[in-house]
């Protein structure tokens, strides 16, 4: 006869409990098996530090957004060709865009040479192609349609219709990070979301502790920078009672859960924003960066969120994502030439800072940087629906340019190559899925075999598909 007191929670069962206790434990095995695939070491931590498959090049990331699409014929992959149809249609019949489009359209911007490499860089990026023999620009890009809204989404999740984990979430997942005081992947964003919101740095079916944090880096006080990051009612001390009884609440109310995730990621949650309100300070914290740093990076917000994305790369986040605006500023259908040239003003000089920075401090050599935008532009002028020119160019998702740098990447290096008016990859064409297997490569991981188990079935970032471009490997 049990003599301890009775207890009303002791009365209930979950399932779990009831095939365990009914002589049927491996249900319960199976079930485990359904809820992921964390151990119970990182269910206690999961955002712990992780060995990759095999030694990755690269250790973190900063992933550069241009969001809306910016023209590749305008910044990297130049087309001489263009000029001699300046106004007139081209020989090649157009591939099917969103907008009705005309004749070809020249780049109004100078393309020169720059490094011992050679490559050919638009004068809207003259501060990147300092640092050009560290960059391998891949100018055969591919993504599926000409929509903004599943092309973010395939950029960002490898995926253009069903929702899915981020890049910066598997990469967090795989890694953890190497600071347990800040969150291991970062989003920041300037005036808001952009389109699709979230969506962008979403977990997916991944626990939800390897979200991305959404930073407004408009702000320059910490306390807008990021929500509820002080806490005007109690100490320091005081809190951490609290958070002291609350953790010893949850975790006997877990004991007679069995590890639930959600349960353990809700926890990890409480720790984690205590622990940011002890370092998120100092590290988005520009002015103890000395002047001259500070004037290399340039002023504006993209200046000063790439300045406080290499500090957090410092203090070991795992992976940083920067927008280029909350819209789809890069979207210019009409006045490319003024639209791009200001655009361009604004993140040149930081993103060339960003490079020298990283280089000189030696953590360019394991920091994978990313940039571009979800596609391209159209060779061709787009025209308005009475047939006048707008100026600007339609979205164009057959061919298009990306650049890495750092993290394994061979530097002073172009891959592929658009036809030569740059509507269309042609030669060695590189697909977003192909960009996802070759980023996970150089981080350390074999694409088809990092997997995680939802719905009764192994999923992964590439989907079924994905090869790993060797040709742009060191």
């Amino acid at each position: 006869m049990s003599h301890h007191p009775f207890r009303l929670e002791d009365a209930f069962l979950t399932r779990r409990h009831f095939l365990t206790r009914c002589g049927m434990g491996m249900g319960a095995i199976g079930f485990a098996g359904l809820v992921g695939n964390l151990s119970a070491a990182e269910h206690v931590n999961p955002l712990a530090t992780r060995a990759p498959h095999f030694p990755g090049k690269a250790k973190r990331v900063i992933h550069i957004f241009l969001n809306g699409g910016p023209s590749h014929i305008d910044t990297f992959d130049p087309k001489p060709a263009l000029a001699k149809y300046d106004g007139k249609p081209l020989p090649t019949p157009n591939l099917p865009t969103e907008r009705k489009t005309g004749a070809a359209f020249p780049s109004p911007f100078k393309f020169q040479k720059y490094g011992q490499s050679g490559l050919e860089v638009s004068e809207l990026f003259s501060h990147v192609a300092e640092s050009i023999d560290d960059i391998c620009v891949i100018r055969s890009m591919q993504a599926n349609l000409p929509n903004h809204e599943p092309s973010l989404m395939l950029m960002n999740c490898g995926d253009a219709q069903m929702s899915r984990p981020s890049l910066g979430s598997w990469v967090t997942y795989g890694l953890g990070t190497e600071n347990q005081n800040l969150p291991g992947f970062i989003a920041m964003c300037p005036g808001g979301y952009p389109i699709k919101e979230a969506e962008n740095w979403q977990s997916g079916f991944l626990p939800g502790v390897f979200q991305g944090t959404y930073i407004d880096s408009q702000h320059t006080r910490i306390e807008k920078l990021i929500e509820n990051i002080r806490n005007n009612y109690t100490s320091l001390q005081q809190q951490r009672k609290q958070l002291d009884l609350l953790e010893k609440l949850n975790r006997d109310h877990q004991q007679r859960r069995q590890t639930d995730a959600r349960l353990e990621a809700r926890i990890q949650s409480f720790e984690l924003a205590y622990r940011m309100q002890m370092e998120a300070a100092d590290a988005f914290d520009i002015t103890k960066e000395p002047e001259s740093i500070r004037a290399m990076y340039g002023p504006g917000v993209h200046a000063r969120q790439l300045l406080i994305a290499r500090r957090l790369l410092e203090k070991g986040v795992r992976f940083v994502q920067l927008w280029h605006g909350g819209g789809q500023p890069w979207d210019n259908h009409d006045n490319i030439e003024s639209a791009h040239r200001k655009l361009s003003k604004e993140i040149d000089q930081p993103i060339g800072a960003l490079l020298k920075d990283l280089k000189q401090r030696g953590m360019l050599q394991d920091t994978l940087v990313i940039w571009g935008g979800e596609f391209g532009r159209t060779p061709t002028v787009e025209l308005k629906q009475s047939g006048d020119k707008t100026m600007g160019r339609d979205h164009n998702p057959y061919g298009f340019s990306m650049w890495l740098a750092g993290g394994g990447v061979k530097g002073g290096h172009v891959h592929g190559a658009t036809d030569e008016f740059g509507f269309k990859a042609v030669e060695d064409v590189v697909h977003v899925h192909d960009l996802h297997a070759t980023i996970l490569h150089l981080l350390g991981f074999d694409h088809e075999k990092f997997t995680y188990r939802y719905a009764g079935r192994d999923f992964r970032l590439t989907d079924v598909h994905g090869r790993v471009v060797r040709e742009i490997l060191a």
